[in-house]
């Protein structure tokens, strides 16, 4: 009678065993659910506010601008002691009108006043500045000695090298369809529009592309020395941005300084096309980039972060899951850190003092604490699951910010380097559906005053500043 009690007992207790082991399979499972289903609506609300998504990939349903600026309370617009500015006459002025009063223009003595320098003074003057849209026609003569006393056989005045046509448009045309075309981000047949239309000269789209070839190849041999000037840099910024052209996908790889950039097309944008910018290949400086993990594949230099990209995504993580507190207070950490170097150099200082560093630093450690507690190590599902563990975006940027710190913190323990890469971005705004219908294979640019513009030639682009080309 004992046994068969004790075969139940056993056999109810291996029930419950089963039930309980079941139960963690399941609790298990729907948690994994629970992930995936934030992972999917995190996937669907993310834009460029608050990821590091780009703002092209925003489509229709743009978002309200989010400013990672803190509220400061003042009045927008400048702030007091504010240099301003001011419009400015350009130059000497071409036409100069003078306005008499109401009741001289009907005295019968306007005459004699006239003549007289002493009655009229200027009282006040006030300048407008136009556009005078127009076109310059120069006639080119040959001119041949009929009759010459020196007994020479006839001869004809020889024209200059560039004037080979019978009648064709001269370099300053040429110019400015290279800056429509490049700047303006033109097409073909609207730049034969507009010249068209302001200027009463008939372009040919087949003369425009030609127009633009010719303003490359003036630009194409001062690449090598701008590339050259970029790998000597102490700071350099790096990044990528896709340019559909000719229907297919391509990515601009940009590298630039505070005065350079030299920029280049590939079909890859992984270290494929990096190698093939070839900047990063010889570069020795403080490489400025998004932390994309292609351009942590050259160990030799050193790396910075770029924070504006980080703000964003704490920004994500805020919004995603609000009850974990770490996420603002790293955002408060990286303002903080930027406002005391901006302080530092405010005052002439080259570099924060060592309480500072020292403090900043504890803060870091601390908030990573902190996130640990609130976003752990995922554990190892109750089956054994083959492959890597699902860690989620905030696991994983919490993980890359605990092994990137160094990066992270780069701006304020050297001053050249910036607190953001947003150079490199404005380098490449504009880039994201070129209106040119040939594939592109590669681009340069030199770049001055932050101004820079697009030559297309042999399937090539090439951003120059408007100094760079024929006058």
């Amino acid at each position: 009678m004992m046994d068969a009690r004790d075969q139940l007992i056993e056999e109810l207790r291996a029930t419950i065993q089963s039930l309980t082991d079941t139960n963690a399979t399941l609790a298990a499972t729907i948690s994994e659910l629970q992930e995936t289903i934030k992972e999917l609506r995190r996937q669907l609300d993310q834009n460029s506010q608050n990821s590091s998504k780009p703002p092209s990939s925003d489509g229709y349903h743009k978002p309200s601008p989010k400013s990672q600026r803190t509220k400061t309370g003042r009045k927008p617009g400048g702030q007091k002691g504010h240099p301003g500015s001011n419009m400015s006459i350009p130059h000497a002025p071409d036409e100069v009108i003078k306005h008499l009063p109401e009741k001289c223009k009907t005295c019968p003595h306007l005459t004699q006043c006239l003549q007289d320098d002493k009655i009229f003074t200027c009282a006040e003057k006030r300048y407008t500045v136009d556009a005078v849209v127009t076109t310059k026609v120069t006639e080119h003569q040959s001119l041949k000695a009929g009759n010459c006393p020196c007994g020479e056989n006839p001869e004809n005045g020889l024209f200059p090298e560039d004037v080979k046509a019978h009648v064709q448009y001269g370099n300053s045309i040429s110019v400015l369809v290279g800056l429509l075309s490049t700047y303006g981000a033109m097409s073909a047949m609207r730049i034969h529009v507009i010249i068209g239309s302001l200027l009463g000269v008939k372009l040919s789209t087949g003369t425009v592309t030609s127009m633009v070839s010719k303003c490359a190849k003036k630009v194409g041999k001062v690449l090598k020395k701008i590339k050259n000037l970029i790998e000597a840099g102490h700071v350099g910024h790096f990044d990528e941005t896709g340019a559909r052209t000719g229907g297919e996908l391509h990515w601009v790889h940009n590298s630039s300084t505070d005065k350079y950039t030299y920029q280049t097309i590939n079909k890859k944008r992984g270290k494929v096309g990096i190698d093939d910018n070839g900047v990063l290949l010889l570069f020795a400086g403080v490489a400025m980039h998004d932390c994309w993990s292609p351009y942590w594949k050259y160990e030799e230099i050193v790396h910075a972060v770029c924070n504006a990209h980080l703000l964003r995504e704490l920004t994500g993580i805020e919004e995603f899951e609000p009850e974990h507190t770490w996420a603002t207070l790293f955002k408060t950490l990286l303002r903080s850190m930027k406002k005391a170097k901006e302080k530092a150099e405010a005052k002439g200082k080259a570099e924060l003092s060592y309480y500072l560093l020292h403090k900043f630093s504890q803060e870091y450690d601390r908030i990573m604490e902190i996130a640990n507690k609130e976003r752990p190590i995922p554990p190892d599902p109750p089956n054994k699951k083959r492959g890597r563990k699902k860690k989620g975006k905030e696991r994983a940027l919490i993980e890359r910010l605990m092994l990137l710190k160094d990066a992270v913190c780069l701006f304020i323990h050297d001053f050249k380097v910036p607190f953001d890469n947003n150079q490199a971005l404005c380098e490449l705004l504009g880039y994201a559906n070129l209106p040119y219908t040939s594939p592109v294979h590669g681009t340069f640019s030199t770049k001055s005053s932050h101004k820079s513009f697009r030559v297309i030639s042999d399937r090539k682009v090439w951003p120059v500043h408007l100094r760079a080309l024929p006058t």
